[in-house]
């Protein structure tokens, strides 16, 4: 029987980062993981695989659509999808290889196996039983099922399948308008698929700002992405040589069949519990599956649970600033998450990104603010390089005079919105944003002129 200081049942982003932490303050520190590598989806089948997805199928577009107009000539262009696929899984091969010898580094010891825990403080792993003083759950989330649609990862398929394809389809339905459709779907549509989505609100994006939102359905749109708003698809039916998807009126109404090759289900994750033994040491869930907790820790002594298996934004980086946190706090030392401030991007083309509040949640709240907003189509720097799509929004609180949030649309801006989150850490005013030299010419201008417009002296005619 082995002992420890804390166990780590999942090696994903949340988890990985609490192991290296937890290693770096001195715990005696196990992390178990049964997928047989380290990363998570994140890393094996999400955010990582779909980036280098994402970066090819944008070369490929550029070169076809870019290229010629700034007097780039070619010839013979074509694709090489299994060659894309192969540099894909390079990159994660390369990846959790690293996240492996990081374990080492930091003296935590990797057990291969699914943990289960059979009591307070001992995490079975097969045969093998470790003893620890502290367990942290960092199982991450699964693809939510559409009821009547089953995966079966040729056809209709997860993310984890629409990452994998080895044909380019004719016609791909992504089913549901959020992050990981969308990128997906601009995946396909770039290298040559119809793609429609269908999304049962009356808007993709729905937690988005609602004025980005409503301008990257313009954009997408535009690029040759079919929409299906306000739909509900009722069945998708197999055939020898299609599938036929049924879809009525999310209010009700006639129905229609859409013809498909390949089948999207993207209509979010729902976190992954099963076979941990919660219900045995009487670890609480919510009626949603989540795992219930109070600053990390559960109703369990000893028993805590970060990442998409706790409630709040299923986001790898939100999993990592917890684990960390997590592991200092179980150290003995401070620990702290500020959810104010975690961005999200949406990595299609071109990005886009937000922090904070939205301005649809400052008019529910009733909270006066003040906004400033910056075209690209104004930059220097986006005129030059040909990506004047999408805008910058500033919004500033009335009353304490600091950022509250930003929002944007554009080549980068996954890049850009880190400055606006280090700006609210430090409790920033627009004007302190507006007073702050900005490189000439750069995309980053966007940000101080929207920043200045909240005080009305930007520099946009």
């Amino acid at each position: 029987m082995s002992s420890y200081d804390l166990v780590i049942i999942g090696g994903g982003p949340g988890g990985y980062n609490c192991a290296i932490r937890a290693g770096q303050l001195g715990l005696n520190t196990a992390i178990v993981e049964k997928r047989g590598k380290l990363g998570g989806t994140c890393l094996n089948v999400g955010c990582i695989p779909s980036k280098a997805l994402l970066h090819a199928s944008e070369y490929y577009e550029a070169a076809r659509k870019t290229f010629p107009a700034m007097g780039v000539n070619f010839t013979n262009l074509s694709v090489d999808l299994a060659r894309m696929q192969n540099q894909k899984e390079d990159a994660v091969d390369g990846l959790t290889k690293g996240v492996e010898f990081l374990m080492k580094k930091n003296k935590v010891d990797y057990i291969k196996g699914e943990g289960k825990i059979v009591a307070p403080g001992r995490v079975q792993v097969g045969s093998q039983t470790l003893e620890t003083k502290n367990i942290v759950i960092a199982t991450g989330s699964v693809p939510a099922e559409l009821k009547g649609v089953d995966f079966d990862e040729e056809r209709i398929v997860s993310s984890t399948g629409g990452l994998a394809l080895s044909k380019i389809p004719g016609k791909l339905i992504v089913i549901g308008a959020g992050y990981i459709g969308l990128e997906l779907g601009s995946v396909w549509r770039r290298l040559g698929a119809e793609v429609t989505v269908v999304e049962f609100l009356d808007r993709i994006t729905p937690t988005m700002d609602g004025e980005i939102s409503n301008h990257f359905h313009r954009i997408l749109k535009k690029q040759g992405m079919l929409f299906e708003l306000g739909q509900k698809v009722t069945g998708v039916e197999k055939t020898r040589n299609s599938l036929k998807v049924t879809i009525e009126p999310a209010q009700g109404g006639q129905g229609r069949v859409l013809e498909a090759d390949i089948v999207l289900v993207s209509i979010g994750r729902k976190p992954y519990t099963q076979g941990l033994g919660l219900e045995g040491v009487g670890v609480r869930l919510d009626q949603r599956g989540f795992i219930e907790t109070d600053h990390f820790q559960t109703n369990v002594a000893g028993v805590y649970a970060i990442g998409d298996c706790t409630p709040g934004p299923m986001l790898a980086h939100k999993a990592e600033e917890e684990g960390a946190a997590v592991a200092q706090i179980i150290a003995g030392q401070w620990g702290h998450v500020n959810y104010d401030v975690i961005p999200g991007v949406v990595y299609t083309y071109p990005e886009a990104a937000g922090v904070g509040k939205t301005e649809e949640e400052l008019k529910a709240a009733g909270i006066a603010y003040k906004v400033g907003k910056f075209n690209f189509a104004a930059n220097s720097r986006a005129r030059t390089n040909h990506e004047t799509e999408g805008m910058v929004k500033i919004l500033e609180d009335e009353k304490t005079k600091r950022v509250i949030g930003a929002h944007m649309i554009g080549v980068g801006v996954g890049e850009m919105i880190g400055e606006i989150c280090v700006a609210m850490e430090f409790g920033a005013s627009a004007e302190d944003i507006a007073r702050t030299c900005h490189a000439h010419p750069t995309m980053t201008e966007a940000i101080r002129e929207a920043a200045k417009g909240v005080d009305g002296w930007t520099m946009q005619a």
